[in-house]
């Protein structure tokens, strides 16, 4: 018997079929940065800006030897353009001299680096590695609440309520899913829940007080 949950997640499947980020990346290297710079930033602006970076450092080798003022100037119209640019290039010199220069593909190699948490670490191991995670951003964050699937206040156990009530084989794919739908259907303010696909199964559940407690 169809559960709810996966009653939804096969409506997704067929609204965004061949699910997959929208950060433009051609090696784990490209979405790592481009994950890192995504923070509060939209994947739109931050695809504008990766090739200026990719262009002027092709890898993590060239990037490790570059200096904060010079990423800050590519990395200008991406907010926290300077702390960004510290962790850019802390995370270039780690993947250099601890990796070969290669990305980790562990949870916890990635976490290692700066600006690299929970979130950014999953994006990169489904994306990259084929490893089944949940990233959970601000859009899977306020739709797991609205859809009723976790009533947690912070990150971590929201990715844990999701990991319970999501199969395994769709880990990867629901965050895609979730994140297509919340960026053009079930926005923050004002959602379209006249043209909500899922409107008749979804409880309307508000998102809880907790958004500023989520993390790269």
């Amino acid at each position: 018997m169809t559960t709810p949950v996966e009653e939804i997640l096969n409506i997704f499947s067929k609204l965004y079929p061949n699910p997959t980020t929208e950060l433009s990346h051609d090696s784990p290297w490209q979405l790592l940065v481009a994950t890192i710079l995504s923070a509060q930033c939209t994947d739109k602006r931050v695809n504008m800006i990766t090739p200026r970076i990719f262009s002027r450092f092709p890898g993590p080798r060239e990037l490790a030897a570059a200096a904060p003022g010079e990423v800050e100037d590519l990395i200008k119209d991406c907010g926290l353009f300077r702390s960004k640019a510290r962790n850019l290039i802390g995370t270039a010199q780690l993947v250099v001299s601890q990796y070969g220069g290669e990305v980790p593909a562990t949870r916890e190699g990635l976490m290692e680096l700066p600006g690299v948490g929970r979130k950014t670490a999953n994006v990169i191991l489904a994306n990259c590695f084929g490893v089944d995670a949940i990233a959970v951003d601000t859009h899977v964050f306020r739709l797991a609440h609205r859809l009723g699937w976790s009533n947690a206040k912070d990150v971590l156990r929201t990715e844990e309520d999701l990991m319970r009530v999501i199969s395994r084989s769709k880990w990867g794919d629901a965050h895609h899913w979730l994140i297509y739908h919340g960026r053009r259907v079930c926005l923050a303010k004002n959602p379209r829940c006249g043209s909500c696909a899922v409107e008749g199964l979804c409880p309307k559940v508000g998102v809880p007080a907790g958004r500023k407690e989520l993390m790269p």
